[in-house]
């Protein structure tokens, strides 16, 4: 961490933006080929099942999605004890390898019109991987960055994740515009969709140059041979900190399905389901998620000033209020669109701008990387992975406001939980 520099008695901080990056940037390539395969998934699901049921095909494309979700609280388990005993740099080039990997493997993977059966089972390999990398990717990059951090300005260093998240989807996102605006839409089926997840296995290789010259941290070396000696780790999190495990799995209820309503869910639903244009549909998303990096850096430094809990219940309380009347906008008309992306990413910045902080909080140091990585991506798995299909399928049954009492239900539920949590603004990690 850079240091300070004193001038007339002042203490500057000088904010070491080139580690901050680096250790975002592959957290930022995680997040694209995470991305891209809900983003893409309206031109490819017909490559990999049977012809002649569309809304069929879609389904099974997402139901691959939600599978590979429950393979994140294994990966979070292996690599966050990986992490937690071997160092956080080495947990992260792993997981960047494993995604950038399945991300070339899915551009690559023949059709089922090719092989048959054999391409979704391949599919679903792909994705398997990329799920056990993302589960680690996670907490070891949020538990970087929280102990890198100075503890009054951790919100800020914690900005970063998702600004580099932010960029990533707004990356697949502006892609997706560009290639629905210049291809044909049989292009885009027939071999357009491979191009980003291609362009995943490029972003990786700049994830490992960057991530090479990390230097492992401080409160790391400082407490390795005690994360050694600690027996049954994941029992460990439940019978020593079964307050944190609760609040960790009650604010992150709330935050993936905002993750993968307003990243993955919406984008199909408003296209298959609504029949808004695609093009309108990326290029509002587009415009919201350049809103919600630019915001990330500014809640951050508001959260190291005024404390986590009032931007956390602002959060929960407005979008329990309004996810519902968002929801009648999703319909053809950019304006709508970006209304309803515009207002739900901006309120999101308030949890996201501080996600590695608060995480980081909860656990000490010799189960940070597990505890964080179980739980959450536990939470991740149920209420995320499954945000797709549920929007899709009771969209193809007539009921889709019905999903977005389910997001109210859980904003009022993460409310409750962040009203009980202590402040921990300015706190020493253990």
């Amino acid at each position: 961490m850079a240091g300070p520099a004193t001038e007339q008695g002042v203490t500057r901080h000088r904010l070491p933006v080139r580690k901050l990056f680096a250790a975002s940037a592959g957290n930022a390539l995680e997040w694209f080929d995470w991305t891209i395969y809900a983003t893409f998934s309206i031109y490819f699901a017909h490559a990999f099942f049977p012809a002649g049921n569309e809304a069929l095909a879609l389904i099974n494309t997402f139901a691959t999605y939600a599978l590979a979700f429950f393979f994140r609280p294994l990966g979070g388990v292996l690599l966050g004890r990986f992490a937690d005993v071997r160092g956080r740099k080495p947990a992260m080039l792993l997981t960047i390898t494993l995604m950038a990997g399945g991300s070339v493997a899915i551009g690559l993977l023949p059709t089922f019109e090719q092989v048959g059966w054999l391409a979704p089972i391949l599919l679903l390999l792909a994705r398997i991987a990329q799920g056990l990398s993302l589960g680690g990717e996670v907490s070891n990059a949020s538990a970087y960055l929280g102990e890198v951090s100075p503890r009054e300005r951790r919100g800020r260093y914690s900005s970063f994740f998702y600004i580099s998240t932010g960029s990533a989807v707004l990356i697949a996102t502006v892609l997706g515009f560009v290639l629905a605006r210049t291809m044909t839409k049989a292009d885009l089926a027939g071999y357009g969709w491979r191009i980003p997840f291609l362009l995943g296995g490029v972003l990786g290789v700049v994830g490992l140059w960057l991530r090479r010259s990390l230097e492992e941290t401080e409160l790391y070396h400082e407490k390795k041979e005690t994360a050694r000696r600690v027996e049954r780790p994941l029992l460990t999190t439940v019978t020593q900190h079964p307050r944190a495990v609760g609040q960790l799995v009650g604010f992150s209820m709330l935050s993936t399905l905002c993750y993968y309503t307003f990243f993955s869910a919406l984008t199909s639903f408003a296209v298959k389901g609504r029949g808004a244009d695609d093009v309108d549909t990326f290029l509002a998303l587009s415009i919201a998620t350049a809103l919600f990096v630019v915001l990330q850096y500014p809640m951050g430094a508001l959260a190291d000033r005024y404390g986590r809990r009032p931007q956390l219940l602002v959060w929960s309380g407005a979008t329990a209020l309004v996810i519902v009347p968002l929801s009648y906008l999703v319909r053809p008309g950019f304006g709508n669109l970006l209304v309803v992306f515009g207002v739900g990413l901006v309120l999101y910045t308030a949890m996201t701008s501080i996600a590695p902080a608060i995480m980081s909080e909860l656990f000490p140091t010799e189960l940070r990387g597990l505890g964080i990585g179980a739980w959450y991506n536990l939470t991740v798995a149920v209420f995320g992975g499954t945000a797709p299909l549920v929007l899709s399928a009771l969209s193809a049954a007539g009921a889709s406001t019905a999903f977005f009492w389910y997001v109210a239900v859980a904003s009022a539920i993460a409310f409750v939980v962040i009203l009980r949590m202590p402040e921990t603004k300015g706190s020493e990690l253990k």
